[in-house]
């Protein structure tokens, strides 16, 4: 019988299947949990998949139908149970389907700031109009307002203009107007509701999204939502997702859909679990890469990707949230902070926004690692960036027992030099299902530290238990299939650890680029800044015997979590760092990578593990010869 590659997202998790079995069947053999509460008889619909080459499936079936609209089919939605396999697929499991829930960075490092958001409520008691004093309805307001509060030349949204009577009658003349940026009136309600008045802070990641519901009175987050970003059905990396939107309009606005529905649903967990009306939420603010703020705003993406790599918007971008389909309050606007340039976003000044490098004496170094990373080196004085095409290796893809962070998925390892005895922890305590990130990372590293392999990334010639071979290529045994959910071993093969070598390049890269732009040495970085949500989880120790990142001591690296979403949050509540965001995407110096004339030599140097030049990793140098 034919086999065909199957690969689930967002776990990450692959799998064989056999021609003619069912998606359902195939992914609990291979132990990836969809819901099911029917057995897999096409009753309950719980089993919903995304699947992007319906070419590789039957029809859709009478039974799917009775389930998913014909929008949903539109958008590639099936039935597990119901989907047959005839070729290669990616199946996205949404987070209503799965049983595993993905570990998700939310909180990150936030710099203290004025609290002056863009909308604000005002309470007003007018007088009611007379005989005597026949004021018009909207000048009585417009009146008040500038009397009051010293606010000019005021306009009222349109559809409150047909409104605005019935509400300051409602109300016995008193009324909440709440203002957008002291121009505009959105909204205008009976009796005092000034203590109602939320936003929401959204970071669209490659691979997630996740948003903080924030008081804009108080400045505090009252609730967080998460899911992963269902565009991944439709390609790991950006590169993949452009050309996807390329293909056709229909493909461009089913990613601009998925994008702003995975968005409503970040609003409506959030809203239920702090009992806050998507309908009082009146500005959102959002960061993404550059490709992740094409897509969502619907503009082109085409020529981002070919040389010289130019966003076709800088931004900011000011959209009213109706025109996106996002829910909250009808007149809300969203605020989409700017870009750098090509491949350093929105997320990046969010990301110095947090850390406040630009406001710093020392010389800093900032990575924020993941599949699209980005490096800043500078301090106040100057900061110059890069983008780093690290790839999706980090998030367990093209990794042969490689998975994203969800329960099961060995997350620390530590080898036993000479004895090679693995020990491991799984994400929850469960028995292990595959490896994640900062997994694979600690593997390599003490591979290399045990001699085990080669400055290379090759396996040394050792007799050991535990170094095994499938089809002729040496495997190195991290758990053996007793241990494991599956009954099967999980292994880091050759192919791996060259997968991490050039992920892990990418990134040594452009912090060594940049280092020699500031004409810094190691020595010369005062603190270093690990962003991200994958960054979060990396022990330290082994990003430098990897050579993920320069030898410089661990107690000036800080790992400092989703600064994304904080610098996006920081944008919410104040309008000044607005006005900082937009001065710091002019001002950072945008380095190309691939225009550097020693670019590709430094690249296949960083290939090395930790580096060609052992004398640029000095402890790892020491550690060598005082215990090999």
């Amino acid at each position: 019988m034919k086999e065909f590659d199957l690969r689930f997202e967002p776990e990450g998790k692959k799998l064989v299947a056999d021609s003619g079995s069912n998606i359902l069947d195939s992914a609990k053999a291979g132990g990836v949990g969809i819901r099911s509460e029917c057995g897999g008889k096409g009753k309950c619909g719980k089993c919903r998949i995304i699947v992007e080459n319906q070419r590789n499936l039957n029809e859709v079936t009478d039974t799917e139908r009775e389930h998913l609209t014909p929008k949903e089919i539109n958008q590639g939605y099936r039935l597990a149970c119901m989907a047959t396999i005839r070729g290669n697929l990616v199946v996205f499991i949404p987070s209503e389907s799965r049983l595993s829930v993905r570990r998700i960075q939310i909180q990150g490092m936030e710099q203290p700031v004025k609290l002056e958001p863009n909308v604000r409520k005002i309470n007003l008691v007018l007088d009611k109009p007379t005989i005597q004093n026949p004021i018009a309805d909207d000048l009585n307001i417009l009146t008040n307002l500038e009397k009051l509060y010293n606010l000019e030349d005021l306009e009222f949204e349109y559809e409150l203009l047909r409104i605005l009577p019935d509400v300051l009658r409602e109300g016995d003349w008193n009324l909440t107007v709440t203002t957008l940026g002291d121009r505009r009136v959105i909204d205008l309600e009976p009796f005092d509701t000034t203590k109602r008045i939320f936003g929401f802070a959204i970071d669209i990641g490659t691979s997630k999204l996740v948003g903080y519901l924030v008081d804009l009175n108080s400045g505090g987050v009252v609730g967080v939502g998460s899911i992963e970003n269902p565009q991944i059905a439709y390609g790991e990396d950006i590169l993949s997702r452009i050309s996807y939107a390329e293909e056709t309009l229909e493909n461009k606005q089913r990613l601009q859909n998925l994008v702003t529905e995975g968005i409503n649903e970040i609003i409506r967990m959030a809203c239920k679990d702090s009992g806050v009306d998507p309908r009082e939420i009146y500005e959102l603010t959002v960061v993404g890469n550059t490709a992740m703020f094409s897509l969502f705003l619907g503009i082109q993406t085409k020529y981002l990707h070919l040389a010289p790599y130019v966003p076709g918007v800088k931004g900011p971008a000011i959209v009213k949230a109706k025109e996106l389909n996002i829910n909250a309050n009808t007149r809300a606007s969203v605020h989409v902070l700017p870009n750098i340039a090509g491949y350093v976003g929105a997320d990046a000044v969010g990301d110095v926004l947090a850390t406040a490098i630009y406001e710093r004496d020392e010389m800093c170094l900032l990575v924020d690692v993941g599949t699209n990373g980005e490096v800043f080196v500078g301090n106040k004085e100057d900061i110059v960036s890069c983008s780093c095409a690290a790839g999706p290796a980090f998030e367990g893809v093209h990794i042969q027992h490689g998975m994203k962070a969800v329960t099961g998925a060995i997350e620390r390892i530590k080898i036993e030099p000479k004895s090679f005895n693995v020990e491991y922890e799984t994400i929850d305590g469960t028995k292990p299902v595959g490896i994640c990130g900062s997994g694979i990372i600690d593997a390599v590293a003490e591979m290399f530290k045990c001699g085990i392999i080669s400055e290379r990334g090759k396996f040394n010639n050792i007799d050991h238990s535990r170094i095994v071979k499938t089809e002729g290529r040496p495997e190195f045994v991290i758990a053996w299939k007793e241990e494991t959910e599956a009954g099967k071993n999980i292994t880091v093969s050759m192919k791996d650890i060259e997968e991490i070598q050039l992920a892990k390049a990418a990134i040594h890269t452009g912090c060594t680029v940049l280092m020699d732009k500031k004409g810094v040495t190691e020595e010369g970085i005062d603190r270093v800044f690990i962003a991200g949500a994958f960054g979060n989880y990396i022990n330290p120790e082994s990003a430098k015997f990897l050579g993920l990142i320069p030898d410089i001591p661990t107690e000036k690296i800080s790992f400092v979590g989703n600064t994304a979403l904080a610098g996006a949050k920081m944008a919410l509540v104040s309008k000044d760092v607005r006005k900082t965001a937009q001065r710091l995407a002019r001002w950072i110096r945008y380095v190309e990578l691939m225009a550097e004339p020693g670019f590709q030599r430094e690249f296949i140097n960083s290939t090395m593990i930790p580096y060609r030049r052992l004398d640029q990793y000095p402890s790892i140098k020491k550690y060598l010869e005082e215990n090999r």
